[in-house]
């Protein structure tokens, strides 16, 4: 018989196998969720900077790293969740996270400035003064 069908069992055997079942699968939806957590981003550009926007709900600016090196931005963090009780089902992320992204040349990497605003993350990276064209004549 399938572990899906049953049928004629009193109700105290229905409940301990739902819960053996649900135990089971908030288990492993819980390693799951915390090998994918990954900030959802946006990026948009604007005349003076260029804007990147990250879901980060439940962090502090204590739990967010970044840093600039090499013409790369690197935003880290990590979400803890202290359990308590019994759960019925899971669906918020938690874990680490690391995520790298090459920056424009006209970013001015010295000016980025860093929020973090209602579990948004709000980083503005200005723009350089771009330098006109030269333009050069062959003798």
């Amino acid at each position: 018989m399938s572990a899906f069908v049953m049928r004629n069992y009193p109700a105290a055997m229905l409940s301990n196998w739902l819960d053996g079942v649900l135990d089971n699968q908030l288990l492993n939806a819980d390693r799951e969720m915390q090998r994918v957590m990954q900030p959802r981003m946006d990026f948009s550009e604007e005349d003076a900077h260029y804007l990147i926007k990250a879901d980060v709900p439940g962090l502090s600016k204590e739990d967010i790293n970044i840093t600039v090196e090499n013409g790369i931005i690197k935003i880290e963090g990590e979400s803890k969740e202290e359990r308590k009780g019994k759960y019925h089902h899971v669906e918020r992320l938690y874990g680490r996270f690391s995520r790298s992204f090459s920056l424009p040349d006209e970013v001015d990497a010295g000016k980025i400035e860093a929020k973090v605003n209602k579990g948004v993350l709000e980083l503005k990276l200005p723009k350089t003064e771009k330098t006109k064209a030269i333009e050069i004549k062959v003798c």
